[in-house]
Parts: structure tokens; C-alpha cells; sequence
């Protein structure tokens, strides 16, 4: 009798452990065939023109995207109209549940100045146009682009390498860490 319950007691592992290797397997490739996560990735590395890897923060594309063609307006905070730094606190608060200030030289209060080799996405990046003090910002998405609202076009994606951005480019900046908590 002890021999009895012994086999079946193996056999009842191996049952479940087939089970469990099948399902798995199953799983598996119903996610390959159904992920959204990995579609929209190829999306919007396609429309934003940033490669997106598996450790991509999809919600943060997924807000620039929903964003793109706001019109600027100094001040503001809505879909009706925004500015740059406007558009990184609500970027901030949707996407990383964090409250930043609410101007560009504030915000750059409370980043570590990063190199812009060392950028990531989701770091802020400072311009200074015309002045001698920061004026304008963006969040850096990769690959040199980073999405803000343009004055002139509204929220967009532009790039670091292009002409304008370098000339005016002050510094890339990543929030201190007690922020983030």
C-alpha cells in the first residue's frame, strides 16, 4: 500500500508539473500574439522616433503622445493650452507621481545637474534662450529627442543635435532622489 500511494503521488506531481509547463507555454505565446505593451512600443518608437527597449517607460510615451499638438500658452495647465513647465509638472505628476515646481528655474532647483551623455528618459532638460537665466525646458525621451511645449507649435518632440537646441542647450538634469520617493 505505501508503494501505491508513493506512485501515485508521483504521478500526480508529473500531471501538474506537465500542467504547469503547458499553461506556461501557453501564456507565453498568447502574449506574444495579444501584448499591447509590445505594440505600442513599436508604435511609438515608430511616430516618436525613439527606440523603445523592454525597460521603457510606456506610460510616459503614452502621456507625450496623448499631449502631442496641445497649443502653448504661457501659464497654463490644460489640454486647452500649456507651457513648458506646465507640461512637465502634469508629465511628472501623471507619469511618476511626483510634484515638481511650477517654472523652469524652480524645477532646476530641485535636479542633480546631469551631463547630456548621462541623460535617461524621464530626465528634464534646461534651455536657456536669450537670457542668462534657464527659460525653457522638455523631458528627454532618448536617443536626443524630448518632448515640451514649443511657443510656437505647442507640446512636440524635438531633438538635442538639432542647430537651435544645441546653441541654447544649458544643462540636462535628474530630480534628487528624496523627490522621487
Amino acid at each position: 500500500m505505501g508503494k501505491k500511494v508513493i506512485l501515485l503521488l508521483l504521478l500526480f506531481i508529473s500531471t501538474v508539473s506537465l500542467n504547469a509547463q503547458t499553461n506556461a507555454k501557453d501564456q507565453k505565446e498568447k502574449n506574444q500574439i495579444e501584448d499591447p505593451d509590445n505594440l505600442a512600443k513599436e508604435y511609438f518608437s515608430q511616430i516618436m522616433g525613439v527606440a523603445l527597449s523592454a525597460t521603457s517607460n510606456l506610460k510616459l510615451y503614452e502621456f507625450i503622445y496623448d499631449w502631442i499638438g496641445t497649443p502653448y500658452r504661457l501659464g497654463g495647465g490644460t489640454k486647452k493650452g500649456i507651457d513648458c513647465s506646465g507640461f512637465a509638472f502634469e508629465l511628472y505628476n501623471k507619469v511618476f507621481s511626483t510634484l515638481i515646481g511650477t517654472n523652469s528655474r524652480n524645477i532646476f532647483s530641485m535636479v542633480n545637474p546631469i551631463n547630456k551623455e548621462e541623460l535617461k528618459e524621464g530626465d528634464l532638460v534646461f534651455f536657456k534662450i536669450g537670457s542668462r537665466s534657464i527659460t525653457h525646458m522638455g523631458v528627454y525621451m532618448g536617443n536626443n529627442k524630448f518632448a515640451h511645449a514649443s511657443s510656437s507649435k505647442g507640446v512636440m518632440i524635438s531633438d538635442l543635435d538639432e542647430d537651435y537646441w544645441r546653441r541654447y542647450y544649458y544643462k540636462g538634469g535628474r530630480l534628487l532622489a528624496k523627490l522621487r520617493e
